[in-house]
């Protein structure tokens, strides 16, 4: 889930700040005041209209990254969709099976598009605008490293995270994020722009807002990791519900046993290094992470 969030994040960047530029450019060429400066009371910023705006465009930001979510995976992880009509190996109806048993488990009405995708990482994610249009895949290095009883725990945790409903509870944390983020980017882009000659303002307000608007979705992205690790331990025990607490606390010392193995064998590829250790950042950086510990996820999987 880790590279899923992490590319949804950063599509919502890209989305946020291209509606900031086109607003910029029309405001500019229409002479409409783009500013909500007023020149009255409270530093003359039309506070109403402001965070009007800065709802539109929040939310308008994580619900086009919510849309794009299923399409934009499938392409930057070039993952195979597995359909199952069409012919596929023993492994791949093997993955089909678990997928669709353990959706029919779960609730769902509508059975998630299953995926693979080649790659040495350890790894597994589900993503998709809505519960009826969600993708759950796993990597080749997934299927060929763990045995059938960790597999199907690593699948029951993604279920989980679409029975859950994860995605658009996410979308809409990003959203109120986001609100946050125009507004106040805006208004510290009004000050700065304070600051230099009339002539400048345009442009210093203009490119500050855009550099604000970038720090700030970094800063507001804490929240949405902070969020994102509660999750994960939802999407463990709702893994456990479907697939059994024994098959989902080895799926988790399985991942473990991977990290810890990545660490020492300086043979292991670095890019299934990376993802994996999005299961094991600790200190300052565990902030920055989607993922909480994964010997905290083991302890609290047994405890319940």
């Amino acid at each position: 889930m880790g590279k899923r969030l992490l590319f949804l994040i950063l599509t919502n960047i890209l989305v946020m700040t291209t509606i900031g530029i086109v607003w910029s450019l029309i405001t500019t060429f229409t002479g409409v005041n783009g500013s909500f400066e007023t020149g009255g009371p409270g530093l003359g910023i039309n506070y109403t209209s402001l965070m009007v705006f800065s709802l539109l465009v929040g939310f308008a930001g994580s619900f086009i990254s919510l849309a794009m979510s299923r399409w934009m995976a499938k392409k930057m992880m070039k993952v195979k969709v597995l359909k199952p009509e069409s012919p596929l190996t023993a492994q791949e109806r093997a993955v089909v099976e678990k997928v669709h048993r353990l959706s029919r488990a779960a609730g769902l009405t509508h059975m998630p598009e299953v995926g693979i995708y080649q790659s040495a990482e350890v790894n597994a994610f589900a993503t998709g605008p809505s519960k009826k249009r969600s993708l759950v895949a796993v990597s080749s290095g997934l299927l060929n490293s763990m045995d059938d009883a960790a597999v199907e725990g690593v699948i029951a945790h993604e279920v989980a995270h679409v029975a859950n409903g994860d995605m658009v509870t996410m979308t809409l944390l990003q959203g109120v994020v986001n609100t946050f983020v125009v507004f106040f980017s805006r208004i510290a882009a009004i000050l700065v722009a304070r600051l230099v000659r009339a002539e400048l303002q345009g442009i210093v307000r203009f490119a500050a807002i855009i550099i604000f608007q970038i720090l700030f979705s970094i800063l507001g992205s804490l929240v949405v990791m902070a969020y994102s690790r509660h999750r994960e331990f939802h999407a463990d025990q709702g893994g456990a519900d479907l697939a059994g607490r024994d098959k989902m606390a080895h799926a988790l010392r399985s991942l473990k046993q991977h990290v810890n193995r990545a660490k020492v064998d300086d043979r292991t590829d670095d890019s299934a290094i990376q993802t994996m250790k999005i299961n094991g950042k600790g200190g300052v950086m565990q902030l920055f992470s989607s993922h909480p510990d994964l010997d905290e996820r083991i302890a609290r999987l047994e405890q319940r």
